[in-house]
């Protein structure tokens, strides 16, 4: 896929069993993808997702990754594209948490933020050196609306989001000009067994959305997209709302 703005042919998803990954991985294969990487903690999940693909007429596979342990990134990605180019690397794992039990118990909280954000860094970074020395590719960083201005309800997941979505601006303006496009994806509220226990939010969304949106933020090799798109004229008035006002606000 030397063409930033052709769709995959072959596909890397860290976070395999990831809802919003595998809507877009079947989206990707209606279009042109053949080739998934399935990258994940080995589970009956993970073999699950895997065979489903499969049944869309995909060569599937799966590699053990896991997020919380950046030392074996290396090794695992680089099994990877040894069997040959990626065109599309999806950073897509992350946890929620629990605020009202991650504030009293900080090694709780800590493990949010070391899935979230220092997880994706090490796999960010790997998976970006192996795009450049093949000359080619993109990576796609699952971020959240959540990161543009952490609310008193989620401050410790929306604080690794935004670490997140700053690393991966970053990263693609470090890559910039050497052929591996970075494109960040910020979603709201995404319906999925997740948020199957939160109350839905206003502009809530669905995984088929966000692959959607993904597609189309693909063939315009665009760096940012946001999902639904009218959530960034919302989340553009709540980060310039002024703090005493916004933290009185119930949201």
């Amino acid at each position: 896929m030397k063409d930033a703005t052709a769709l995959p042919q072959s596909l890397l998803i860290l976070g395999g069993t990831s809802e919003i990954a595998l809507a877009t991985a079947r989206r990707l294969i209606a279009r042109r993808t053949r080739t998934v990487w399935l990258a994940g903690r080995p589970s009956p999940a993970l073999d699950q997702a895997a065979e489903q693909l499969r049944a869309l007429g995909a060569d599937v596979r799966t590699v053990a990754f896991d997020a919380l342990d950046p030392e074996s990134h290396e090794a695992a990605l680089g099994k990877v594209f040894a069997e040959g180019g990626i065109d599309l690397v999806l950073l897509a794992f992350g946890i929620l948490g629990d605020q009202a039990h991650d504030e009293r118990e900080p090694l709780r909280a800590v493990r949010v933020a070391q899935t979230n954000y220092t997880g994706a860094v090490s796999a960010g970074l790997v998976a970006a050196r192996a795009l450049q020395t093949q000359g080619h590719g993109s990576l796609v960083v699952l971020s959240s609306a959540a990161g543009e201005r952490a609310r008193r309800a989620d401050f410790i997941y929306g604080s690794s989001k935004a670490g997140l979505d700053a690393f991966a601006q970053g990263l693609g303006d470090a890559l910039y000009g050497t052929g591996v496009h970075v494109m960040v994806v910020r979603p709201g509220f995404v319906r999925t067994r997740m948020t199957a226990d939160l109350p839905a939010a206003p502009l809530a969304t669905t995984p088929e959305a966000v692959a959607t949106a993904v597609e189309l933020g693909l063939r315009r090799g665009s760096e940012t997209v946001w999902v639904p798109g009218a959530l960034r004229l919302v989340m553009t008035a709540l980060r310039h709302t002024p703090r005493a006002l916004f933290r009185r606000l119930a949201i």
